[in-house]
């Protein structure tokens, strides 16, 4: 079975504290979400700057997923647990969520 990448790319929602979502992406998104089975690695990344310019980046998050089995993944996102922990997520930011497959995988 090929791992599928997700990448959510977001911004905070005005009024968020960064200091503030950090600390919950590290005790409670990072902890939750990395203890499902068909999760592979969960991180998650602030974006910092871009290379060659003094622009901000259009997003302050990068998060990625690494997802062994998504039929399971979407039993273990339906879960009371994981429900809890994207309504908080929705209350901290506008994610843009994107689905990948690696090009040096078999078609």
């Amino acid at each position: 079975m090929t791992t599928t990448r997700i990448i959510v790319l977001l911004n905070l929602k005005p009024g968020k504290n960064k200091g503030d979502y950090e600390a919950w992406a590290k005790n409670t998104d990072l902890a939750t979400v990395n203890t499902l089975g068909s999760v592979e690695k969960f991180t998650v990344f602030a974006a910092t700057g871009l290379l060659g310019s003094n622009a901000r980046p259009p997003y302050d998050y990068i998060e990625i997923l690494d997802v062994v089995d998504m039929d399971a993944f979407g039993r273990d996102v339906a879960t009371p647990v994981m429900q809890r922990v994207a309504a908080e997520f929705q209350d901290w930011a506008e994610p843009v969520f994107i689905l990948t497959r690696n090009i040096e995988d078999a078609a």
